[in-house]
């Protein structure tokens, strides 16, 4: 189903036993973070703060930290008919026929309802406030030793400067002062491109204009003149916060795949100081820039890899305007030791996804991210594996395709190991591999917040080829059997259960 908005989305989770209201009053630094913790590792429902100190809005957390809310929140049974949906997108792309070609053109022309569609007025722009104090919002301290109160939740919208198109992403921002945050975006995000993409082009048009007035001598100077327009969405239907998440390339519109994910277009308007569209069913919009000369100290910050990330120089977001519906809900999430919220959007990721990974490498059968690993340091791949080296290649075609590249180590098992099966894989693993013949060491990009390399954003991997070896992959010996039992033997025991004393409960 498509939800209208976020509080749609509390609604419906109320009515199906998901949410605890809480209406006694929390303290928005430790005080959430700690009821949070336990209960997000406990399976427990959806939190919806009343009663946040110091704020008049409530604050909802955990929405998405359990597999049943996360496929709520998509309108799904399971993630897979997701994957089964851009599965079938990408057969559309290469029909054969005459009948294939008209079905797909048949559902291609389905498809134009879930484009972004443009209103003029919106819930969002209920109230607008131009005297800017984010303090009145009950923007949270998740740990103790964390540089501040971050909004952890947002949708950034920037523009590429040289198309017009729109970017959502969704990068931490601390609260410096009741009109000013820190832009914490990482170099190899879309927000940064922009942001580069705009300073670069301001430059180019400082050159030209000294040209053209006659200057002569050094036309670059250090510092670059301008700034550029930004929009933070908070709240907002569920689709569109997993699609500010998701790892898509960059040509193809976030707020798009959200009405694909939904099956309906999502509503922008116009926001109100700043040459941006934003969502029109939003909590709250934070409208202003960033100043391509300013930068400040951000962070340190209790980071989803269980670690504090170090404080670094980043961009000064300044805002300008707020505006909100007239009885906002502030979302929120905590991110830390796994497992947190944010592993179910990332668990999400991965099943969607695999359909696009499939397409590139035909081979692989199934990908499992494991939590442990925060997703970027550790993969295990199945394959139906076909010729010498194979896993070799399927380890650095994954190093080459988008956000994969941040992928510490993969391991790569054959076809007959389900990933999601750790005790099998380790099994597998612990004894297929020989160490100075099935691994490989390489170096490339890390994602920023991996404290492990050396330097900042990039490092060592390591691929694993835990596949069976072949005699033409320089296997000398011959490869043994696993042992199975034989299926007569197998069925009959299973007939004969109950006459050895057992019950059907007894699954030994």
């Amino acid at each position: 189903m498509a939800y209208r908005d976020l509080q749609e989305f509390i609604n419906v989770m109320e009515d199906k036993g998901l949410l605890k209201r809480i209406k006694t009053e929390v303290d928005p630094e430790l005080e959430i973070t700690e009821i949070y913790d336990r209960v997000v590792k406990s399976g427990g429902p959806a939190l919806l703060f009343e009663n946040v100190k110091g704020s008049k809005f409530p604050l909802l957390i955990n929405a998405f930290g359990t597999e049943e809310r996360m496929n709520l929140a998509l309108g799904v049974n399971n993630l897979d008919e997701i994957a089964g949906r851009i599965d079938e997108l990408i057969h559309m792309a290469m029909p054969e026929g005459f009948m294939e070609k008209l079905k797909t053109f048949s559902k291609l022309a389905g498809l134009a309802g879930i484009f972004p569609r443009k209103v003029k007025e919106a819930p969002c722009q209920q109230v607008v406030e131009e005297d800017v104090d984010l303090f009145k919002l009950p923007i949270i301290k998740c740990w103790p030793r964390d540089g501040g109160r971050y909004i952890t939740l947002p949708l950034i919208f920037t523009k590429d400067p040289m198309t017009g198109r729109q970017n959502m992403g969704m990068y931490r921002l601390q609260v410096f002062d009741k009109a000013t945050t820190g832009m914490h975006w990482h170099m190899h995000k879309d927000g940064a491109e922009n942001y580069r993409q705009t300073c670069e082009e301001n430059c180019l048009q400082e050159i030209l204009k000294n040209r053209m007035a006659g200057k002569t001598g050094k036309l670059v100077k250090e510092k670059v003149e301008g700034r550029m327009e930004v929009a933070v969405a908070l709240g907002g239907d569920p689709a569109l916060i997993y699609a500010a998440t998701a790892p898509l390339p960059r040509n193809i519109d976030e707020v798009l795949f959200a009405g694909f994910l939904r099956n309906a277009p999502v509503e922008m308007v116009k926001a109100k100081t700043v040459d941006l569209y934003v969502p029109a069913h939003a909590e709250f919009i934070l409208e202003g820039y960033v100043d391509f000369n300013e930068l400040r100290r951000e962070g340190p910050f209790g980071d989803h890899t269980g670690y504090y990330s170090l404080a670094d120089d980043y961009p000064v977001f300044h805002i300008e305007c707020i505006t909100r519906k007239k009885s906002p809900v502030y979302p929120a999430t905590v991110v830390g030791k796994p497992p947190m919220e944010d592993c179910f959007l990332a668990k999400a990721t991965e099943r969607i996804f695999l359909p696009m990974l499939k397409m590139f490498l035909p081979e692989i059968v199934d990908i499992n991210l494991p939590m442990e690993g925060s997703f970027h340091n550790f993969a295990i791949v199945s394959i139906r594996k076909s010729y010498p080296g194979h896993a070799r290649k399927v380890m650095n075609a994954l190093w080459g395709m988008g956000q994969m590249m941040f992928t510490k180590v993969i391991l790569v098992i054959d076809d007959d190991t389900d990933p999601h099966d750790i005790p099998r894989v380790a099994w597998k693993a612990f004894n297929n591999v020989d160490p100075e013949r099935d691994i490989i060491i390489t170096k490339g990009p890390l994602d920023v917040l991996d404290h492990s390399p050396n330097l900042t954003g990039y490092g060592g991997k390591m691929g694993i080829d835990a596949t069976k070896k072949w005699k033409s992959e320089g296997y000398l010996r011959e490869w043994p059997d696993e042992i199975v039992m034989n299926k007569n033997i197998k069925d009959l025991v299973t007939k004969r259960w109950k006459e050895y004393g057992f019950t059907d409960q007894d699954k030994f």
